[in-house]
């Protein structure tokens, strides 16, 4: 009898609803997100090479299915702070932004708890809290806000028919010009990876 309820118990876990996404429904995600920028940032100046810091940060998405699977989602965060360096030269200020992101995505219907999904949207990140210091201390910094494409790929593991743990790549398209003293002195390419983590709730 014993053995007989062991298994039992075994069976129920790995037999958990399929949590398929239906149209109308909503899932809310509450997590971290590290942005991660690339190595090579740009030039400044003619030939010095700019680099900007990672940082993590609480996330919230919010998706509506549209229709069966096919989600549009909005990622938030709390703002982001990086290091703003030039090589040769060590840190010369920081600088917050908010990089929201508006995604169609497609969740793969397993039939199983495990649920991949992908997407593609649209980022834009706004840039403000400029401050200066070492090589540029006391200059007026000022980085343009960006517009571009952000693509994802996740997987979501269902826990029950409510709630999920939920895993998440995405590369953003965040391109800067950067201005000293009101004069244009080149671009800043940050193009991060930004890995995200959540628990994740369907209503």
């Amino acid at each position: 009898m014993k053995t007989l309820c062991i298994a039992s118990l075994i069976a129920g876990t790995t037999a958990l609803p399929a949590a398929a996404q239906s149209a109308g429904e909503w899932t809310v995600g509450i997590g971290a997100g590290s942005v991660q920028p690339k190595d090579d940032n740009g030039t400044v100046a003619g030939s010095l090479d700019v680099e900007v810091d990672g940082n993590t940060r609480p996330t919230l998405t919010v998706e509506y299915f549209l229709r069966d699977n096919v989600g549009i989602e909005l990622l938030a965060a709390t703002p982001f702070q990086h290091d703003v360096n030039i090589k040769g030269v060590g840190k010369v200020g920081s600088v917050k932004h908010l990089p929201p992101v508006l995604s169609v995505n497609y969740h793969w219907d397993t039939g199983s708890a495990f649920r991949p999904y992908a997407g593609i949207g649209l980022n834009y990140t706004s840039f403000w809290g400029e401050d200066t210091q070492g090589a540029l201390d006391g200059a007026d910094l000022d980085l343009k806000h960006s517009f571009g494409l952000a693509l994802q790929a996740g997987a979501d593991w269902w826990l029950n028919d409510k709630s999920a743990i939920r895993g998440t790549l995405r590369w953003i398209d965040i391109d800067s010009d950067v201005y000293l003293n009101g004069s244009k002195i080149g671009e800043v390419e940050i193009d991060p990876i930004a890995v995200q983590a959540a628990y994740v709730m369907k209503f």
